[in-house]
């Protein structure tokens, strides 16, 4: 049975057409899933600001979800990071989620047996 992994990343807008270049480089790349998202950096990373600043300064985001085989993580991790940094704050994040089940909705079918 495979052993898959959810890569989820929240990044720059302006980062994007960078990372799906270096992403189409990675062999076998599965794809991806974007969402639009909003937020913002933890008040003590960045220092003191009006509970006003704190409440309206969402900054719009990009987060993406990759499914992919345990063994590709490290890879799209590192891609992830290399394509979207930027050096400053609010670059974002990459995690890991492991996936338990997968089914294809088209017909059901038990991904993960495939």
């Amino acid at each position: 049975m495979k052993k898959m992994m959810e890569i989820r990343a929240i990044v720059r807008p302006s980062r994007l057409s960078q990372l799906r270049d270096a992403l189409h480089d990675i062999p076998n790349f599965p794809g991806l899933t974007l969402m639009k998202a909003e937020g913002f950096t933890a008040p003590a990373a960045i220092g003191k600001r009006t509970v006003k600043e704190e409440l309206i300064d969402y900054s719009p985001k990009i987060m993406v979800a990759v499914l992919a085989d345990e063994d590709m993580v490290e890879e799209i991790r590192k891609t992830i990071i290399g394509a979207c940094s930027t050096g400053q704050i609010g670059d974002g994040l990459v995690w890991t989620v492991p996936i338990a089940t997968m089914h294809r909705v088209r017909n059901g079918s038990d991904m993960l047996a495939e």
